[in-house]
């Protein structure tokens, strides 16, 4: 028997299409995320996800790509071969895949920001029972220059871009490219934000800050 057919027998004993499986993968590959709330075909692929959920990760593992799920928010995340994930044993793999994100300084920037905002907001118990924490878009500026020194992008179409390109990778909501003109406009951080930025990263980010608010005190004492 080929893997062809035993898939094709273990799909039809799950009630599932080989054409369907099919639609699911690509689209995994494809866009390396699926989040059931992000629109009714994500919620449909997902559904479809959990009736196959072994099938699936059988078929990554042939590539050595590991899937992140988060039951809890309902999305998956796809992993390259050598990526650290956070909650997922290393496996040693260390070449490079098509499949990661090639991502450039602003988005990098932004995502730290980001991460160090929802790790912020978990602290202070801000976090709402989809595992969202939401914050003005002015928020999310000054914590860039605090934590980066830097500021984000002034030109509307660069910000309109980088905004976009996190809302693709399923890490933010906003109400738009329109809404971000508007200083006093608001963002959702997705939960997702934590699997793609370590505790480790976090901790170094937000080293010399931390030690930079404490240095006054210290001097005070002596």
């Amino acid at each position: 028997m080929t893997i062809r057919n035993a898939l094709d027998d273990a799909l039809e004993a799950r009630g599932l299409g080989a054409e369907q499986f099919s639609e699911l993968m690509i689209r995994l590959l494809d866009h390396g995320v699926l989040c059931r709330d992000e629109s009714k075909r994500e919620a449909e692929l997902y559904d479809r996800y959990l009736q196959v959920p072994d099938l699936v990760e059988d078929y990554l593992a042939v590539l050595r790509v590991r899937l992140l799920h988060e039951p809890r928010f309902h999305s998956l995340r796809l992993f390259p071969p050598g990526a650290e994930v956070p909650g997922l044993a290393d496996t040693g793999d260390s070449f490079n895949s098509g499949l990661r994100e090639r991502l450039n300084q602003q988005e990098v920037a932004l995502i730290l920001v980001l991460r160090a905002e929802y790790d912020k907001a978990l602290r202070e118990g801000q976090i709402d029972e989809l595992g969202q924490a939401v914050l003005p878009l002015e928020a999310v500026s000054l914590a860039s220059k605090n934590l980066l020194g830097r500021a984000l992008p002034e030109a509307a179409t660069e910000r309109r871009a980088l905004f976009r390109r996190l809302r693709q990778l399923r890490l933010i909501r906003s109400a738009g490219d329109e809404a971000l003109e508007d200083g006093e406009s608001w963002l959702t951080i997705r939960p997702d934000i934590t699997s793609l930025v370590t505790d480790a990263v976090l901790a170094e980010l937000l080293g010399p800050a931390e030690t930079k608010e404490a240095a006054p005190e210290d001097e005070e004492q002596e």
